[in-house]
């Protein structure tokens, strides 16, 4: 299911503690094989079916909802693809540093 097309990002803000990036996907495009270096959460823009290929090649399916937030752990090379029929859109909030108490 790998994709020869690469997604679209866009980083939309950075400071020393945040990274937004904008991703957009037209259908089978895909991000790539990428690892996260710090926790982060994923909030869909558009409904979306994606799959997501684990370093190992394990693929699995699941639907983003518009809205909703997908926390996520560093660590663990993937590649999230579009494998919807339409296209899909998410922003990426990398945690780069835990919050200032």
């Amino acid at each position: 299911m790998t994709s020869g097309t690469t997604a679209t990002a866009t980083v939309q803000y950075e400071d020393e503690r945040v990274r937004v990036t904008r991703w957009d996907f037209e259908p089978g495009t895909s991000t790539g094989h990428h690892m996260h270096a710090h926790d982060y959460l994923v909030v869909p823009v558009s409904d979306g079916d994606i799959t997501a290929i684990g370093a190992d090649g394990t693929a699995a399916g699941s639907r983003l909802a518009a809205g909703g937030t997908y926390a996520r752990r560093a660590g663990g090379a993937h590649e999230v693809v579009n494998s919807g029929s339409g296209p899909l859109s998410f922003v990426e909030i990398e945690l780069k540093q835990p919050p200032v108490s």
